[in-house]
């Protein structure tokens, strides 16, 4: 049913602009989410039992988990539950309300089945998000899987601060989230990327993981990193007791169809921004390697980047993958997807 009724909306949503069709989508959504996530649970399943896993002490319900970017201020989690995803991360929040970039900032490559981003963290703040989880658990509406909540920095806090900056969002979120991410990827902040090197991580990681508490932190990396300084990041991850990477975010590479046959680009978009989606995937790929290269057991790693199918999930969980994320291909395929991708692994369609 879900399949068949995104079939008939998705020629109207794909006639907006990408973040038109967003905004529409999430103000309709955050009327009355409980009453959207019970007709959605009507065509959606829950994962089946035996997919369940433990990750960081965290009881995913499923391997197939909602990465963060598309539900920024947590106005919809009820609805993620009810499509069947095994765990669900919103954000990226950061502890001051900020507008995002100048528009236009979201861009859809339909052919590629891919997205550009240039939206620079536009949130309502922590503190907002903050309210809004605790009325969740004051309703007792709290989902059955796991909720994270990935952290970013606000654009106009100094690098100098920016430790006290994800500090202010993660005491405001402690007892709330169900774990955090340490945001230090996206390729939209200006200096952002720069808190993934080896003497920025080591002031910023203490400090968040002190203020988390008993709240596992994880750490989400960038596809963009060079082998060395990817592996260098996630050893220090696990050294400094963080408990699990995430890998990948977005590249502002333009992985070009000569370049990599035919998960690439069809041409150059032209626009700057962090590139999602299909053209992602080989890029992706090496990443979450290398990465569980560099974790060697020690902390898991969740794979995310171009996935849309059982065999690419299957893949990554052979590899050594705790569990995946989805974003972009979710928009292309339609919210019957982590169930779909749940019911094929579980089947044994594509035993692991």
């Amino acid at each position: 049913m879900l399949r068949t009724s995104y079939r008939l909306l998705k020629p109207l949503l794909f006639s907006l602009s990408a973040e038109t069709a967003h905004n529409r989508l999430f103000a309709a959504l955050s009327l009355a989410p409980e009453l959207t996530a019970l007709v959605a649970s009507l065509g959606a399943d829950a994962p089946p039992p035996e997919l369940a896993s433990e990750v960081a002490g965290l009881p995913f319900a499923g391997p197939v988990g909602l990465a963060a970017g598309l539900d920024k201020d947590g106005v919809a989690i009820p609805v993620w539950e009810a499509l069947g995803f095994g765990f669900i991360e919103v954000g990226t929040v950061t502890a001051h309300a900020q507008p995002g970039n100048p528009k236009p900032r979201l861009f859809r490559l339909a052919k590629d089945r891919a997205l550009i981003n240039r939206m620079g963290f536009n949130n309502r703040g922590s503190a907002a998000l903050a309210a809004r989880l605790s009325r969740l658990k004051r309703a007792g509406k709290w989902p059955k899987v796991p909720v994270g909540v990935n952290v970013g920095k606000s654009k106009v806090t100094p690098p100098g601060e920016a430790v006290e900056d994800y500090v202010t969002s993660i005491e405001r979120l402690v007892g709330l989230a169900d774990y955090f991410t340490v945001n230090v990827s996206s390729p939209n902040t200006p200096g952002l990327r720069d808190l993934q090197e080896r003497s920025a991580l080591e002031r910023l990681l203490p400090a968040v993981s002190s203020s988390a508490r008993d709240t596992p932190v994880f750490l989400k990396l960038s596809p963009d990193l060079a082998a060395e300084a990817l592996a260098e990041a996630v050893d220090l991850a696990a050294t400094l007791g963080i408990q699990g990477v995430i890998a990948t975010n977005s590249t502002v590479t333009r992985p070009l169809a000569a370049q990599v046959g035919e998960s690439g680009l069809r041409r150059d978009p032209g626009e700057s921004g962090g590139l999602s989606g299909r053209p992602l995937w080989p890029l992706a790929r090496w990443s979450i390697v290398t990465a569980l290269e560099a974790a060697r057991g020690r902390i898991p790693v969740i794979g995310v980047g171009g996935i849309s199918t059982s065999e690419q999930v299957e893949e990554l969980l052979d590899a050594g993958c705790a569990a995946v994320q989805l974003y972009t291909g979710l928009i292309f395929e339609g919210p019957g997807l982590p169930g779909r991708l749940h019911g094929e692994l579980a089947s044994g369609l594509h035993h692991r």
